[in-house]
């Protein structure tokens, strides 16, 4: 019986120390995740007791907030010579990428012209966004600093086509000797509940002719079920995909020995997140430049981000988040080009950034943003923002480090 009372006495002593460890605060880096970092990781962040890490502290070591100082600048706009910067009355918005051809720079980008009205004026001929009842056009520059506008590459499609209301929010792709223009296409009529699809164009030439393919090369998901027959694109039965509305900023990029064509997604009855409006990114890949494309099952690929601004780096991919989503004005990167990690924050920047693909790079992580083409708009007192005037702008990415105390402009 005593041998008994014995073993029942450490059993109770056991079980309470067992209790009182689990009613202890819990450090999920004070064992083996701590092991992870250096003395030096420590002294930067100015962590003094590895053993106790607030919330913060975890945060900056796991996303490395003391190791991408390369990363970390900011943005500045300058005004182009030429004829596509301001001008009153028109719109050019969305500027691609800048590719090279002989000696010559060449961009593309959506005009317009015309009042903006909005939705709901009963009239369905009436613009309702400024770069509805938009052709696509192109600009050429020796320079980089002197852009000429050439003319128009891509109109609307025949009347009843997917792309006979709007061609607009261009990209461009030179591979192998051609040129691939994808762009965001509207069908008539122009509703809150619209639908847009991606088109493409193909060229043997920058300066075209371009031929137009005969079916859109990427969809909304159709998965959503819209509430009501009101023209309302916040009331659904069921939301659907983070793209089931819409699938807009097609980026098309030849990587991995593939076709990797990035897209922003927005969703039918569009709801707030902590960090303002839902918008994220997808992506979806094809053996072949026309496609078919699949959509990634990583889908979305980003909880933020608005315009697509995307380039390669170190065989993987690195992306400029400027508006909209939790993570909104961040750099961030991925090594498979799908699973990205944030390297660093910024104040603000540009609009619809164009890179330059003839950059190198591998030279450093924003090299690619060294200089480009974005969308600035000039705003009217008293007036709403869709009838102000967009013009295109050219930035560049001042790079900052730490060196001896002093912060250096490079």
């Amino acid at each position: 019986m005593k041998s008994i009372l014995q073993l029942f006495v450490i059993l109770l002593f056991i079980s309470s120390c067992q209790s009182n460890q689990e009613n202890q605060p819990k450090n999920d880096f004070s064992t083996d995740s701590a092991e992870k970092y250096s003395e030096a990781d420590y002294d930067f962040l100015a962590i003094t007791n590895p053993e106790k890490l607030s919330e913060a502290s975890k945060r900056a070591l796991e996303r490395g907030y003391h190791k991408n100082a390369e990363w970390f600048g900011t943005f500045e706009k300058y005004d182009l010579k030429g004829n596509i910067g301001y001008e009153k009355g028109v719109t050019r918005r969305d500027p691609t990428m800048v590719i090279r051809v002989d000696s010559i720079y060449y961009t593309y980008y959506t005009k317009a012209t015309g009042k903006t009205y909005g939705f709901g004026t009963g009239d369905p001929e009436k613009k309702v966004f400024p770069w509805d009842k938009s052709e696509i056009w192109y600009a050429t520059s020796k320079d980089g600093w002197e852009w000429i506008e050439q003319g128009v590459a891509i109109t609307y499609g025949p009347k009843g086509t997917y792309d006979d209301r709007s061609v607009f929010t261009p990209e461009v792709l030179a591979h192998n000797g051609k040129y691939y223009l994808v762009y965001q296409c509207i069908k008539y009529p122009y509703l809150n509940r619209s639908k847009n699809t991606v088109g493409m164009s193909v060229a043997d030439n920058p300066r075209g002719p371009w031929k137009r393919l005969e079916a859109p090369i990427l969809e909304p998901s159709n998965d959503g079920i819209w509430l009501g027959d009101e023209d309302n694109r916040f009331k659904t039965k069921k939301q659907g995909s983070f793209d089931s509305q819409k699938v807009h900023d097609p980026t098309l990029l030849f990587y991995k020995n593939k076709f990797y064509l990035y897209y922003k997604g927005e969703r039918m009855g569009e709801r707030l997140t902590a960090g303002g409006r839902e918008i994220r990114w997808g992506v979806a890949i094809s053996e072949h430049p026309e496609g078919p494309y699949i959509k990634s099952e990583y889908n979305p690929i980003t909880q933020s981000g608005h315009e697509i601004c995307i380039w390669p780096y170190k065989g993987g991919m690195a992306i400029v988040h400027s508006d909209d989503g939790p993570e909104q004005r961040t750099l961030q990167y991925a090594p498979d080009g799908i699973n990205f990690k944030i390297k660093a924050y910024i104040k603000e920047a540009p609009s619809a950034m164009g890179l330059v693909t003839t950059l190198d790079n591998e030279k450093s992580p924003t090299e690619a943003l060294k200089w480009g083409l974005c969308l600035s708009t000039k705003f009217y007192e008293g007036r709403p923002w869709q009838e102000g005037d967009d013009y295109i702008q050219r930035f560049s990415y001042i790079t900052k480090h730490n060196t001896a105390g002093e912060f250096v402009e490079k």
